[in-house]
């Protein structure tokens, strides 16, 4: 390694995404080509946290120049938080420094987006930072309509299984509560629910009140049901956010006290199974008002992190790793790279952070935008036209067994604001 050559450092935060590669890929080529080294760190800041520097890995273009055709991450990847605790960010940057790196490029969500900003403010000036936005969830504070990479392949696969579950559901007669990653916000699960024309998608964000009641939840999933029920169809398949968990009245839920919490505090939603949960309160529901479902639940999220990108974040990631290397080429810091109306735009780390919570700001699903409502528009659920309706409320009351006047007492009144 040469010492007259400037190094530049790169990992990855948080969970996987497709097109991980393709930016490690084309930052590593354009770094090189631009007279700078590479230097890859193994599963985040994991071991730089701990002051190691047995976990690095020179890149070259030999080695990248294919990568970007598969998922995962040829770094891999940790949740490990080094803005924990002062010592822990002093130690990465120190171990930065002993192996002569003066820019770093991290690639993550919004927690590695805010360690990276913290990671830069800490150097005083000492190193050049930048971050490249990953989360299938989209939920990075990006200008409106931009995804985050790895959105859209992850959305591409979660569609092909859910309608393969179409098929099934349609073929056996019986109903999937499907749930879809999304920590906070329901992009990925109503981009999956929208594009497949699913019955039902249920996201945190059409929510207004908080906590929300269980009940209310499945009172809509049951109230899907017994419209398509009274249409003639006996199945369907609803799309469900995980992040559902977090706004339900934890008293309706016993406590979520047992379940564990990542290195940022967040629970660990693949451990409360709310497909489960909702599927079991369903059926009971369902057979108090003389109904026999089946009920099945799924999680669809693993499966999609790794997949290979498709051509969309194959080049996609190609031009943010291009991007990110060249800021630094030209003594850029302290911004995500993103790409508007097809140009390379910078966003300060300073725009980043919500003045609240002090954090990264996420994005959440507009329910006012055009794009949502038409969703809405195809989903079945029970909407003012069926309690105005009164054939149409007489007919949903006689597939439960109830009077008109009691169905849209149970319902209605269980729908709020939003509903």
């Amino acid at each position: 390694m040469s010492a007259s050559r400037p190094i530049v450092g790169m990992l990855v935060g948080g969970g996987p995404a497709p097109g991980i590669n393709s930016v490690i890929g084309a930052v590593t080529i354009r770094s090189l080509l631009g007279g700078s080294e590479v230097l890859g760190f193994v599963d985040g800041f994991k071991w730089l946290m701990e002051g190691s520097t047995g976990h690095v890995h020179p890149l070259s273009i030999e080695e990248v120049s294919r990568i970007h055709f598969r998922g995962g991450s040829h770094l891999g990847t940790s949740r490990a938080n080094p803005t924990k605790k002062p010592e822990h960010l002093d130690r990465v940057l120190s171990t930065l420094t002993s192996l002569g790196i003066t820019r770093l490029v991290t690639i993550g969500g919004d927690d590695t987006a805010f360690s990276a900003l913290k990671l830069e403010a800490r150097s005083a000036g000492r190193m050049q930072v930048v971050h490249v936005p990953k989360t299938i969830d989209n939920d990075l504070d990006l200008p409106y309509g931009i995804p985050t990479f790895g959105f859209q392949t992850a959305r591409h696969y979660g569609v092909e299984i859910l309608k393969n579950l179409m098929v099934d559901a349609r073929t056996t007669s019986r109903w999937y509560l499907t749930v879809t990653m999304g920590r906070k916000a329901g992009h990925l699960a109503l981009g999956i629910g929208k594009a497949a024309g699913a019955t039902l998608t249920i996201i945190p964000e059409e929510f207004r009140e908080r906590p929300v009641k269980l009940q209310r939840l499945v009172d809509v999933v049951i109230g899907t049901m017994v419209k398509r029920i009274a249409s003639g169809r006996t199945d369907g398949v609803i799309v469900l956010a995980e992040g559902l968990i977090e706004i339900i009245d934890q008293n309706d839920l016993g406590g979520l006290d047992h379940v564990e919490r990542d290195e940022h505090g967040h629970l660990r939603l693949s451990e409360v199974d709310i497909g489960d949960l909702l599927r079991r309160e369903v059926t009971k529901g369902l057979k108090a008002l003389g109904l026999s479902v089946t009920v099945v639940s799924k999680n669809v999220g693993y499966e999609l992190r790794c997949a290979d990108p498709i051509p969309y974040d194959m080049e996609y990631t190609r031009d943010l790793g291009y991007c990110a290397a060249q800021y630094l080429l030209d003594g850029g810091t302290a911004a995500m790279v993103t790409i508007q109306d097809g140009r390379f735009a910078p966003m300060p780390f300073k725009e980043m952070l919500d003045p609240v919570t002090g954090r990264a700001r996420v994005r959440m699903v507009d329910t006012e935008s055009q794009s949502y409502q038409i969703a809405r528009q195809y989903m079945i659920r029970l909407g003012d036209e069926d309690f105005t309706d009164q054939e149409r409320l007489s007919r949903h009351a006689a597939v439960v067994g109830l009077s008109p006047d009691a169905f849209k007492q149970r319902f209605q009144l269980n729908r709020g604001k939003r509903e």
